[in-house]
């Protein structure tokens, strides 16, 4: 049995790094980089401000890696993702679209294209990301056949889509993104001309 002046005190969990850059994210989402404080953030997460000091050495160092996290976890995760490789090249379209579709990869797109246009830093990650996704799907539409113009628009189109897609529509249920997926793809890798 526990001590009676134990029963009525808080116990605090220790809170990863994983889930203070997450919380960052969120953060970051829905106020913006200068809502991204260290107090703000602890008052959320329920816990003292300096356990954020064992993950990170200062706020900027915890913006700095809240980049490399996002371009990991909404990127590198697909393109460099061994697995997709397997799939003929529509397939793979097919794939990635639904692994952003199920994961809500772009959930964080918006924050971080509003942020890449007051910080240099937030831009080049924007734009590594940018290159990494169309990079990746390029290789798909080339192995399709396609070079030139039509290849670097139809990889732009799908890279926008998919990048876009949540956050400009978010009324369209799952189900109906999901039911539109194979046709998108279709639609992008026609080469039927009019």
């Amino acid at each position: 049995m526990y001590p009676l002046h134990m029963s009525n005190q808080k116990i605090h969990r220790g809170v990863s790094k994983a889930e203070w850059l997450e919380e960052a994210l969120q953060t970051l989402s829905k106020g913006g980089v200068a809502a991204i404080t260290v107090e703000g953030m602890a008052k959320s997460l329920g816990i003292n401000k300096s356990g954020f000091y064992w993950h990170f050495k200062n706020r900027d160092d915890l913006l700095r890696q809240i980049l490399n996290y996002w371009t990991h976890e909404v990127t590198e995760i697909i393109t460099e993702n061994p697995d997709l490789l397997r799939f003929g090249p529509k397939a793979r379209l097919i794939k990635i679209a639904e692994m952003i579709l199920d994961f809500e990869i772009t959930r964080y797109e918006m924050a971080f294209r509003q942020w890449a246009l007051l910080d240099a830093e937030a831009a080049r990650a924007v734009k590594k990301v940018n290159r990494l996704r169309l990079d990746f799907v390029s290789n798909s539409f080339s192995e399709l056949g396609f070079n030139g113009d039509d290849l670097d628009m139809r990889a732009m189109l799908f890279v926008c889509y998919q990048s876009m897609e949540l956050p400009m529509f978010p009324e369209i249920s799952r189900k109906r993104r999901r039911e539109l997926i194979g046709k998108r793809v279709e639609l992008l890798t026609n080469k039927k001309s009019n």
